[in-house]
């Protein structure tokens, strides 16, 4: 009789695991670039007030918006930037955004960092470096995050809000890139993220998924 309350739990656990990887499923939409455009990133024409955000102050440095396909999500909860920035997205827009291409490169993140790798490259490299980006991705609030939690590799997002650079009184920052055509440390956008949208009805349609 005391295995029983074990047996039920481990049923609701592995459930709720199965209902929590259906809904996160990646996606596999079709050949063809599902998101031509590139990023939009528009000079402030005066300073914006300074945003507070539990113990961070976060300084916007311009306006950013973009459609652009998730190649990979990943998750922080334990790491020093985790109360700020609770997940990254790997994003890629242009030809970086067709299946045609992505088929022949390995794509994966950790440690706040996208990683990428390819037998033979489908692209020029330097299209890979300059179409596909690590973003830092802080939600303005808890619809927002929920939003973000929602959203599948695979699928096309639009995302709206600020570059921003982040301060916390001990002296602890964090600096966001101004560019698409820096790699390497410090080439990942910090973006407070107002809004979420996206396509990805349309990804899903392209390709759907099995039964």
């Amino acid at each position: 009789m005391m295995r029983r309350p074990w047996l039920i739990a481990l049923l609701l656990l592995a459930l709720w695991g199965g209902w929590s990887w259906w809904h996160t499923r990646p996606l596999h939409p079709g050949p063809g670039e599902l998101a031509p455009d590139e990023p939009a990133q528009t000079a402030l024409d005066e300073p914006v007030e300074p945003i507070r955000f539990g113990d961070f102050v976060l300084t916007p440095r311009a306006k950013f918006d973009l459609v652009a396909r998730v190649l990979s999500t990943e998750h922080y909860r334990f790491d020093a930037g985790a109360a700020l920035v609770p997940e990254d997205f790997a994003l890629g827009w242009g030809r970086m955004s067709d299946s045609a291409v992505l088929k022949d490169i390995d794509i994966s993140q950790s440690g706040r960092f996208y990683y990428w790798h390819v037998q033979q490259f489908p692209i020029p490299r330097r299209e890979i470096e300059t179409h596909s980006a690590n973003m830092h991705l802080i939600p303005a609030d808890a619809g927002v995050h929920r939003a973000l939690e929602r959203v599948r590799v695979g699928q096309v997002v639009a995302l709206d809000g600020f570059l921003v650079d982040a301060d916390r009184k001990d002296g602890w920052h964090w600096r966001t890139s101004l560019t698409r055509d820096d790699t390497g440390a410090g080439a990942c956008e910090l973006f407070y993220v107002t809004s979420v949208g996206g396509s990805g009805a349309q990804a899903i349609a392209a390709s759907p998924d099995p039964p």
